[in-house]
Formats: structure tokens, C-alpha cells, sequence
């Protein structure tokens, strides 16, 4: 798998992201992961949901890993959840 084939979710709204795994797809990837942490997890599972529903509906989700990472922040080390989420013809 390509480092290109990986779609980081953040703050933007989910049809960003959905463009981009539709557009990895339609490009030849074989499979695309999409990959968030804190509160971007629920963002993530949206584009997924809505990239197989809508968009792709010969996709579907091979692998789901879940993780925390520490983090240090101003305020000290934190925990980060983080999820990463395998789409796949």
C-alpha cells in the first residue's frame, strides 16, 4: 500500500474527505485507510460510511484498529485515542 492511499480526518467537513477516499479509489487504489484521532474518530467513521453508501458501493471495510497514543502536551503527557479504519474493493 502507497503512503498516498492514507486519508487523515480533521476538522473539515466529512465531503472533503469522502472526495478524497472516492478519489484515491477512482485513481486505481486497491485499498484506502483512513486514519483519525480524538475527536475526529466519529468524523471518520462518517466518510467511511458514506464513501460505501453513497459513493462506493463495491467498497467495503476489511480492517478496523483501534490505538491510543501518548502525547505530550503543554499541559503534560495525555492519552489520544486513535482509529484506523481499511477500505477495500
Amino acid at each position: 500500500m502507497a503512503e498516498d492511499d492514507v486519508v487523515f480526518v480533521g476538522s473539515k467537513p466529512v465531503m472533503n474527505y469522502v472526495l478524497a477516499v472516492v478519489t484515491q479509489f477512482n485513481s486505481g487504489a486497491k485499498d484506502v485507510r483512513i486514519m483519525a484521532r480524538g475527536r475526529a474518530i466519529s468524523r471518520a467513521v462518517d466518510v467511511a460510511e458514506v464513501s460505501r453508501s453513497r459513493f462506493l458501493p463495491d467498497v467495503t471495510v476489511k480492517d478496523i484498529q483501534i490505538s491510543t497514543e501518548k502525547l505530550n502536551t503543554d499541559r503534560g503527557e495525555t492519552n489520544v485515542s486513535a482509529i484506523e479504519i481499511l477500505l477495500g474493493k
